[in-house]
C-alpha cells in the first residue's frame, strides 16, 4: 500500500529580490535553547505534566495519546486540559500564565499569538530540541521568530479548506462534482430550484465563518497562492487589485444560495444543517470531518479554478503547534513529552486520530481516512498556501484578519459592495503597513 508523506508543502517560487522585501525580523535576547536529552526513552523518568489546548480533544488523548506514551514512559502522569467554550481559551491561558497555573506545554496558534507569548518570556526556545530536524523549514516558520533564528513551538498540524458535499443529494439531483466556478454556480442554481435544500450551509453571525470557509477558502485560486500572500506581505501586490475584488464577487454571488435567515445563522447550524440532509454543500475545513464522519454518506471537492486546465490553489494553514511553558523548563517529564511529539508515531497517531489534522512532520506513514486522505491527496495537484491573514498583516491597529472577518460578512450579507471591501481592507493596510503604501513602487521594481 503506498505511503503518503503527512505534511503539506509550497511550491511556489518567489523571486530573491521580491522576497528580500519582506519586514525585517524582530530581534529578541535573553532566551536560552533548551539542552538535548541525553537518554530517549527511559522507562525509569517519573512526573507530572498538565496540557493545555483549546483543542477539545480530551478523549482522545485519554484513550489513544496518552497510553501511546506511556508505554515508553509507565511513570510519567499526563493530564490534558481544554476550556469549556472554544473562545475562553485565551482568557483562562492568560489568566493562568499570570498566576503561574498554566500547562507545562501549551498549544500554540501560529505565527503573531505565540509569538507575543514568546517575547513575553511564556515560551521556551526549542530550536536545538532533539526531534527538530523532523520539521521542514515551511512547518517551523509559523513559530519562529521574524528571523528564523528562534523556534518558540513544536509543529503540529494543518489543516485544510474545501467543500464537502451530500454525495445522496448529488446523486438525487443528477449532479456531477464542480471543478470550475461556472460548474459550481450551475450545480448551486440547480439545487436551490430543487427547492428542496439548502445550496450552500454557511451563515454570517460568526464572522470567522464567513472569512474562513468563505474568504480563505476560494481566495488561493484568484490570488495564485503564495505568491499573492506574499505579495502583500512584501509590497509587491495591493489588497484593492482585481483579484481581491474577484474573490468578493464571488461571495456576493453566494448569497442567494444560503438559504433564509443565514445572517442569524451560527457556525453549530451550518454544521447541524449539512448532518441532517436540509443543506447539500458546506463550505468545509478539514477540521469537521470526524463532525461529519458517520452521520451521511459525504464527499469532498477542492475550490474550484476558472476554467478548466488552470493552475489549483488551496489552503492547507499551518493551525496548531505546542509549546514548552518557561516554567516548566526544569521539567523533564514536559521535556521528553515534547521530544516525543515528534517522532513518525505521534506524527501517524495524531493524523489518524483527529483526521482532518495533517501531522506537519517529513515522517512517511497511511493516512486511514479516506476524506482526509483525499484532501491531503491535492498537495499531489495543487499548490497550497496558507491563510493570508495569518502572517504580520494583523500586527497593527486595523488588523487584517479583523478586517477580512468584517468585510466578508459585509459582501455576504450585501450591506458592502466588493469594490468596498476592498478599498476598506487596503485603507487599514495602508494605516500603518510601510510595504503596502509603497506598494505600487515595489511592484515595479519586482516587474523589470
Amino acid at each position: 500500500m503506498k505511503q503518503i508523506m503527512a505534511s503539506p508543502f509550497y511550491t511556489k517560487v518567489q523571486s530573491t529580490l521580491c522576497r528580500s522585501l519582506v519586514v525585517s525580523s524582530i530581534a529578541l535576547a535573553g532566551f536560552s535553547p533548551l539542552s538535548v536529552s541525553a537518554q530517549q526513552y527511559d522507562s525509569s523518568l517519573k512526573g507530572t505534566v498538565l496540557v493545555d489546548s483549546w483543542r477539545q480533544d480530551d478523549a482522545i488523548w485519554k484513550d489513544k495519546i496518552i497510553p501511546a506514551f506511556n508505554k515508553h514512559y509507565p511513570n510519567i502522569k499526563i493530564t490534558y486540559r481544554s476550556p469549556e467554550g472554544l473562545t475562553s481559551f485565551l482568557d483562562d491561558l492568560n489568566t493562568n500564565l499570570e498566576k503561574g497555573s498554566a500547562g507545562d506545554l501549551i498549544a500554540c496558534r501560529p505565527f503573531d499569538g505565540s509569538l507575543k507569548l514568546f517575547t513575553q518570556g511564556h515560551l521556551s526556545d526549542i530550536t536545538e530540541m532533539a526531534g527538530m530536524e523532523n520539521f521542514p523549514s515551511f512547518a517551523l516558520s509559523p513559530w519562529q521568530t521574524d528571523s528564523g533564528a528562534q523556534t518558540f513551538c513544536l509543529p503540529m498540524a494543518s489543516v485544510i479548506h474545501g467543500f464537502f458535499y451530500n454525495k445522496e443529494v448529488f446523486k438525487k439531483l443528477d449532479l456531477s462534482v464542480p471543478k470550475t466556478t461556472a460548474e459550481f454556480n450551475h450545480v448551486l442554481n440547480m439545487i436551490k430550484n430543487n427547492g428542496q435544500y439548502v445550496p450552500l450551509a454557511i451563515g454570517t453571525n460568526d464572522k470567522w465563518e464567513a472569512s474562513t470557509m468563505g474568504f480563505q477558502n476560494i481566495g488561493p485560486n484568484y490570488w495564485k497562492g503564495e505568491d499573492g500572500r506574499l505579495g502583500l506581505i512584501n509590497g509587491t501586490e495591493r489588497f484593492d487589485s482585481p483579484k481581491y475584488r474577484q474573490v468578493f464577487q464571488e461571495l456576493a454571488n453566494w448569497s442567494k444560495f444560503l438559504g433564509k435567515g443565514y445572517q442569524t445563522r451560527k457556525y453549530a447550524d451550518s454544521i447541524e444543517l449539512f448532518k441532517t440532509g436540509k443543506a447539500a454543500i458546506y463550505p468545509a475545513g478539514s477540521w469537521d470531518i470526524s463532525t461529519f464522519t458517520g452521520q451521511l454518506d459525504f464527499g469532498v471537492f477542492p475550490p474550484p479554478v476558472e476554467k478548466r486546465g488552470d493552475e489549483c490553489y488551496f489552503s492547507n494553514h499551518t493551525d496548531i503547534g505546542i509549546g514548552l511553558n518557561t516554567k516548566a523548563q526544569n521539567n523533564p517529564a514536559a521535556k521528553a513529552l515534547l521530544e516525543w511529539m515528534t517522532t513518525a508515531e505521534y506524527a501517524e497517531l495524531l493524523t489518524n486520530a483527529i483526521p482532518g489534522f495533517f501531522s506537519l512532520s517529513n515522517h512517511f506513514f497511511e493516512v486511514e481516512n479516506p476524506i482526509a486522505k483525499e484532501m491531503m491527496g491535492w498537495r499531489n495537484e495543487c499548490d497550497s498556501t496558507i491563510r493570508s491573514a495569518a502572517q504580520i498583516l494583523s500586527r497593527g491597529k486595523q488588523s487584517f484578519e479583523a478586517q477580512i472577518d468584517q468585510t466578508s460578512v459585509a459582501v455576504l450579507n450585501g450591506t458592502m459592495t466588493p469594490e468596498q471591501a476592498t478599498q476598506l481592507v487596503q485603507a487599514g493596510l495602508d494605516s500603518w503597513y510601510v510595504p503596502q503604501r509603497e506598494a505600487k513602487v515595489a511592484s515595479l521594481i519586482c516587474q523589470e
